[in-house]
């Protein structure tokens, strides 16, 4: 991060400020005068304004009800965006955890932390992710087999992991998997004939969207749910 960006985010100076105080000297980096805004902090750094120590705050960790129509980013010159969403001291210091398609609802993770992002989202982890999926047709039991049993979709090299179905009715199922490929859910519903006409992530991991969450609302997670989602490796 630049010394500028640092200091903008550990303070109240804006960015030009920031850049004023680094020319006039006040600042330091490791010990030494640090005159140059676009020097870069490393992590774990000592930087100093006016004789005192300045830190980065504390790192965000988000849940949002996101609703239809608006991106899983942080810009978009288009389209209205997910961070659009938080106050504007929220919205510029996190980003998405993963991304949900532009009509698909439901839990999406906003963090600054980029590693407990990674622990999230990384295929390795095969972190389970559940989606309440509104059908075209009734899920046939052949349907319902290949969907638990792993199945090909079109231009990918290896089949799906199987994923867990429960029905809870003629046309909505409840989709667990263990993946994060490109449209993945609305594949495999159609690599069984089948399609979806909604589709609303409630579940991530050990973690159930807040219903008491209006679309486009949002809440800080707990300590606990910090931990439990995705623990220090």
């Amino acid at each position: 991060m630049r010394l500028d960006g640092f200091l903008s985010r550990c303070t109240a100076l804006s960015r030009k400020e920031a850049r004023h105080v680094i020319r006039a000297g006040r600042v330091t980096l490791g010990g030494q005068p640090a005159r140059k805004a676009s020097t870069l902090v490393a992590e774990g750094a000592t930087v100093m304004l006016d004789g005192e120590p300045v830190a980065l705050p504390g790192q965000l960790y988000l849940m949002l009800n996101k609703p239809a129509g608006v991106l899983s980013a942080t810009t978009d010159a288009a389209q209205p965006v997910v961070t659009d969403l938080l106050p504007d001291d929220l919205a510029e210091r996190v980003h998405p955890v993963g991304r949900l398609d532009l009509d698909t609802t439901g839990l999406l993770l906003l963090t600054s932390d980029g590693q407990w992002s990674h622990r999230i989202t990384s295929p390795r982890h095969h972190c389970p992710k559940t989606y309440r999926v509104t059908l075209a047709e009734p899920l046939s039991d052949d349907g319902h087999r290949h969907l638990e049993s792993g199945l090909d979709l079109r231009n990918d090299d290896n089949a799906t992991r199987p994923a867990t179905v429960e029905r809870l009715s003629d046309r909505m199922i409840d989709l667990t998997i263990t993946e994060g490929r490109y449209h993945q859910v609305k594949r495999m519903v159609a690599a069984v004939g089948n399609h979806v006409e909604a589709l609303h992530r409630h579940r991530i991991g050990s973690l159930t969207l807040d219903d008491s969450l209006a679309p486009g609302e949002f809440r800080h997670l707990t300590d606990h749910e910090v931990r439990e989602l995705a623990p220090p490796e």
